[in-house]
C-alpha cells in the first residue's frame, strides 16, 4: 500500500511539473506579445487590438490564479496602448513640422473621414481632454481626434495627460468583455472566439452604419434631383 501511495505521490508530482511550465511558458510568451500586438495596432490602425486583449482577459480566467494574471493583463495591456499613442503622436508632430510632411501625418489623416474630423476638432475646441480620453472608448474614434490635437499643435506633454487615462479606460473596457466571454463559456477558446466576435461587431457596426445613412442620404438626395 505504501509504494502505490507513493507512486501515486510521484504521479501527482510529474502532473505538476508538467503543468506548470506549460502556464509559464503562456506567460512568458504572452504577455511580451500582448505588448508588442497592442503597441503595433496603436501604430498601424488596422490590428483589432481589442479583440487581442480580450483574448488575452479570456486566457487570463482560465489560469491558476485568475485575479493576478488579469492584472497583469490589464498593465501590459495599458502601458501598450499608452506608449503606441503617444509614439504615433510624436511621429505625427514631426510630420507637422516637417515641410515635406510625413508618411505617418499621412497615414493618421487616411483613417480619418473629413467629417469625423470636422466633428472631433469641434469638440475638442469645448472639451478639451476629456475628448481625448472618450476617444478610445469609440470605435474609429481614436484617430479623427489625435489629428485633431495634431492640427491644434498640443504639445506632447498634453497630449499624455489624456492619453493615460484614455489607455486605463480602454483596457479595463476590453478586458471585461473578455472576462464576459471567458465566464460563458467552459473552454478557453471558445471564450476568445465569443470575445473575438463581440469586439469585431462593436468595431464595426458604428462604421456600417454610417455607411448605411450616408448611402440612403445620397439615395434620397438622387430621387429628389430625379
Amino acid at each position: 500500500m505504501g509504494d502505490l501511495a507513493d507512486l501515486a505521490d510521484l504521479a501527482d508530482l510529474a502532473d505538476l511539473a508538467r503543468s506548470v511550465p506549460s502556464e509559464s511558458t503562456q506567460q512568458a510568451v504572452g504577455y511580451p506579445s500582448l505588448f508588442l500586438l497592442v503597441v503595433f495596432g496603436s501604430l498601424v490602425p488596422v490590428v483589432p487590438t481589442g479583440a487581442v486583449v480580450s483574448s488575452a482577459a479570456v486566457v487570463a480566467i482560465h489560469q491558476t490564479a485568475p485575479p493576478l494574471s488579469l492584472l497583469v493583463v490589464f498593465g501590459v495591456a495599458s502601458l501598450a496602448a499608452f506608449s503606441g499613442d503617444v509614439m504615433l503622436y510624436w511621429l505625427g508632430r514631426r510630420g507637422v513640422r516637417s515641410k515635406n510632411g510625413s508618411r505617418w501625418l499621412e497615414r493618421i489623416h487616411d483613417h480619418a473621414a473629413p467629417e469625423r474630423l470636422d466633428q472631433a476638432q469641434a469638440r475638442l475646441d469645448e472639451h478639451g481632454v476629456a475628448v481625448l480620453v472618450l476617444s478610445r472608448l469609440v470605435p474609429a474614434g481614436r484617430i479623427p481626434v489625435m489629428l485633431a490635437c495634431l492640427l491644434a499643435r498640443w504639445p506632447l506633454r498634453r497630449f499624455a495627460r489624456g492619453a493615460g487615462p484614455a489607455a486605463l479606460a480602454w483596457a479595463v473596457t476590453y478586458q471585461l468583455i473578455g472576462i464576459l466571454g471567458g465566464s460563458l463559456f467552459p473552454e478557453p477558446w471558445e471564450g476568445v472566439a465569443a470575445a473575438v466576435v463581440l469586439t469585431v461587431v462593436i468595431s464595426t457596426t458604428p462604421a456600417v452604419w454610417r455607411r448605411v445613412r450616408r448611402r440612403t442620404a445620397e439615395d434620397a438626395r438622387s430621387e429628389a434631383a430625379g
